[in-house]
């Protein structure tokens, strides 16, 4: 009897198999690193940290490869040098060095040079005309600058803020050889948005709560989906502000008995002088409830509503002429090392990019019928559960026979 149990066990366990999720990789036909963007699809149909996530080539050899995610916003940080207007170097006594503000104030400059371990002193003046000049700073010293990875760096002068179209920096050389500065301006950082990946859904519902006075918006995907940031399209009325919160069905243990309730994964504000763009933390879901407080107001009119998704990159080395396969879907993976990932900071970002396409689910039920052993056969498994239920009534009326022959 303990062999039989066993043995029904094992065959249930051939039938809870994982659904295995398959993709294609087209290239431009190139050897070398290529860069791909993981489809929305793709990543609903793995596990939550892409540990799941393989690719390999036609002989089934595992594909190196490594991840590269990047956040909302980007920046991107560059020197900008100012017009020297005049360099003068006097032997023994001083260098002045005459550039150009085009900015309406200023309150520090960038000092480019050649690497130096001298301390070198300094004065600051400015001038509207480049004839009368007023003092900003007096006898300041610059530190030296000899970075290791390079034969310049950057040294930044503070002054006080000023609005001067001109400045002139002297400095002192009576008792250092002069510096070389090669150029003078500033450091300009722009922060832009990444593009992101839109995550469309299955399903939209929208419910009023007159009691409540609220409007609840229940949104259903195919599969859970990884969202970044959400977006309303509000058409009526012109003015409005309206508190948002966004929840999904949870289950929680409440003195031994289980009770559903909706957990809170984001709050924020409908605002008619915003454009009503959310960055969220990330949510990993197949249904989210959206509830907009009215108070007394009429419920907003809303025209649409928008799910977006920060992409992710793979980058892996591909070979001409060959044919990938990506899988996913095996929850019982980990998340793989390679030696590619060793080397990601010195790979450059502007690579070739690839295309995943032909997106497919394998069910449990297509997997099973590929190769199946005698005991993996669903008519096996009746089969044993049938005699099982004989033996235990042949077992159980032998019992009652000897009990009534002892009394």
């Amino acid at each position: 009897m303990n062999k039989f149990f066993i043995l029904l066990f094992i065959a249930n366990l051939s039938f809870a198999q994982n659904n295995i999720t398959t993709a294609k990789i087209k290239s431009d036909g190139k050897d070398g690193l290529h860069k791909l963007v993981l489809p929305t699809q793709l990543r609903s149909l793995s596990n939550d940290d892409l540990s799941d996530f393989r690719i390999f080539d036609s002989k089934k050899n595992e594909v190196p490869y490594y991840f590269e995610a990047r956040s909302n916003q980007s920046s991107n940080t560059k020197f900008v040098p100012y017009k020297i207007i005049s360099k003068t170097v006097v032997p023994n006594k001083n260098t002045v060095l005459i550039f150009e503000n085009p900015k309406s104030t200023i309150n520090e400059v960038i000092l480019e040079m050649a690497n130096s371990n001298i301390t070198k002193s300094y004065s600051i003046s400015g001038s509207m005309d480049n004839e009368k000049w007023f003092g900003l700073v007096n006898d300041d010293f610059l530190s030296p600058v000899y970075p290791e990875e390079s034969s310049s760096g950057f040294s930044t002068v503070s002054i006080p803020i000023c609005f001067y179209k001109y400045l002139k920096i002297d400095f002192n050389d009576k008792k250092t050889l002069p510096i070389n500065i090669l150029n003078v301006g500033y450091f300009n950082s722009k922060t832009s948005k990444n593009t992101l990946l839109n995550v469309s859904y299955k399903s939209k519902s929208v419910t009023e709560l007159k009691l409540e006075k609220k409007t609840r918006i229940r949104i259903n995907f195919d599969n859970p989906q990884i969202l970044n940031q959400i977006s309303f399209a509000i058409s009526n009325p012109k003015l409005y502000k309206r508190t948002v919160s966004v929840y999904k069905k949870a289950t929680r243990k409440v003195k031994y008995k289980f009770e559903n309730y909706q957990e809170q994964l984001a709050s924020f504000e409908l605002n008619s002088e915003t454009n009503n763009t959310f960055d969220i933390s990330q949510i990993f879901e197949k249904e989210l409830l959206i509830e907009i407080e009215n108070q007394d107001n009429q419920p907003l009119i809303i025209s649409n509503i928008q799910f977006f998704q920060v992409p992710i990159h793979i980058i892996t080395d591909l070979k001409a002429n060959e044919n990938y396969t990506i899988t996913t879907g095996n929850k019982d993976l980990n998340i793989p090392q390679y030696d590619l990932e060793n080397f990601k900071n010195s790979i450059s970002t502007n690579l070739p990019k690839a295309q995943i396409i032909e997106t497919k689910q394998i069910k449990n039920n297509a997997e099973t019928t590929v190769s199946k052993t005698l005991w993996q056969e669903s008519w096996f498994m009746w089969v044993c559960i049938l005699v099982g239920g004989i033996a235990i009534a042949y077992f159980a009326t032998s019992l009652a026979k000897d009990m009534n022959n002892k009394s």
